[in-house]
């Protein structure tokens, strides 16, 4: 889009302004660039030449040599050259040598410069109003000089014509130059600016996708921890009650093996359905979309219905929970569900890990508006053995991040009594 817009500005622009518009300054004194010059020069070069021709008709009616006449001309006509850094002088010169008849290239090229400058609009208009009025004074006493018997209506008419033929165009295409580099500049400020708000504009979305890559991945992370954290943690409970009563109590043995077995086989089908939703994700250039769509992909997760079976595994396991459920449980939108269910889950969890042989309650709460639930253990009576199993330390993060993440409130401590708390409260908009 800035391209066809650059191309105009280029094509539309004369040689002296695509100089001021140029990436360097090349030109010698005051030109920006050397065609600049030459051109100048040029111009001058011709000036100096009409002038000097016409100085020879100048020193006979003036009386006075011709070399004279003809030196002034050159001079007068070379003023030419200076017309880009005094274009004022240029005019009012031409102005003063008007009686002399001479310098009409030098009149036309300086009010066309003049008006094309940037100078005052009124400094513009009394000097073209006084090469006007020159030019016609001059015009009419030539015309009656060279021919008494010409009618005054004649003069005057011939004199007008000449006088705004030589001053009126070479102002208005002054004008319009004057307004076609403004509005070209106007062009190209309007096209920098434009570059410079896309430049921005795609340095925002690169960090936008960065920050839907990082937060992804966190989500990510936290999804895998809750699945593999709390399904292992089970397994070595019961792997280490299994070592225990292996000897004694082979059915028991037996049942506990079972259910080793079947935690197993359900934390692989999760990770299974898991690996199944990044793998589906097409691998093509979509560095935003593509986090977007990973975010919904979780929303037929677990919910507070499966909440009661949550609890069972931890009493098969051994530890004696205690379910607590006040109000009239109703479905949440899939989010809401998913972070209580997690949060209980990674709190029995953390009471596997910390606190065995505790006693654990779990209490839920459906409020208007809202869905609390709380995990405590008390403290352990030092009768159960410690199953030995590793901590991360990112348990009470990933609680936390996800319940903030909904607006939520998350309060995590140990009690009075020497066990642990964790307390959630999230807004519970219905499914």
């Amino acid at each position: 889009m800035l391209g066809p817009l650059r191309t105009l500005v280029g094509m539309t622009s004369t040689g002296e302004e695509q100089g001021e518009a140029g990436a360097g300054r090349d030109g010698p004194l005051w030109w920006e660039r050397r065609r600049s010059a030459a051109w100048d020069v040029g111009l001058g070069a011709v000036s100096a030449v009409e002038c000097g021709v016409l100085g020879v008709r100048f020193a006979h009616e003036a009386g006075i040599p011709v070399f004279a006449g003809v030196l002034f001309g050159v001079l007068v006509g070379s003023v030419l050259v200076l017309r880009q850094r005094w274009p004022i002088v240029v005019v009012l010169v031409g102005i003063a040598v008007s009686p002399a008849a001479m310098g009409f290239l030098l009149g036309v090229v300086g009010l066309y410069t003049l008006a094309a400058s940037e100078v005052p609009r009124r400094i513009t208009a009394t000097l073209a109003s006084m090469s006007l009025a020159a030019t016609f004074v001059v015009m009419y006493m030539r015309t009656r000089a060279q021919d008494p018997d010409v009618t005054l209506t004649l003069a005057i008419t011939l004199s007008v014509f000449v006088a705004v033929a030589l001053t009126v165009p070479p102002v208005l295409f002054g004008l319009y130059t004057a307004a076609r580099r403004r509005l070209m500049e106007s062009l190209q400020e309007r096209a920098d600016s434009l570059e410079r708000e896309l430049s921005l504009l795609a340095d925002r979305a690169e960090e936008r996708a960065e920050w839907a890559r990082t937060e992804e991945r966190t989500r990510i992370a936290r999804e895998m921890h809750d699945v593999v954290a709390h399904r292992v943690s089970l397994m070595v409970v019961h792997a280490a009650a299994l070592q225990a009563i292996a000897a004694k109590d082979p059915v028991k043995a037996a049942k506990n093996a079972a259910l080793v077995g079947d935690m197993g086989r359900q934390a692989l089908t999760e990770l299974r359905e898991m690996l199944g939703v990044l793998r589906a994700q097409s691998p093509k250039p979509a560095a935003v979309a593509a986090p977007t769509a990973l975010v919904g992909s979780f929303d037929d997760g677990p919910t507070l219905g499966e909440l009661e079976a949550l609890v069972g595994q931890s009493r098969a396991a051994g530890m004696a929970v205690e379910l607590d459920v006040h109000g009239e449980y109703s479905a949440y939108v899939a989010e809401v569900e998913q972070t209580a269910y997690r949060v209980v889950q990674e709190a029995l969890t953390n009471c596997h890990k910390h606190a065995a042989g505790a006693r654990v309650v779990v209490r839920l709460a459906h409020r208007e508006g809202e869905v609390a639930m709380q995990v405590e253990n008390g403290p352990c009576d030092g009768q159960a053995a410690e199953p030995g199993l590793p901590s991360g330390g990112n348990g009470l993060l990933g609680m936390r991040e996800r319940v903030l993440r909904l607006g939520g409130v998350f309060v995590s401590g140990p009690t009075d009594e020497g066990g642990f708390k964790v307390s959630a409260v999230l807004p519970g908009e219905r499914g």
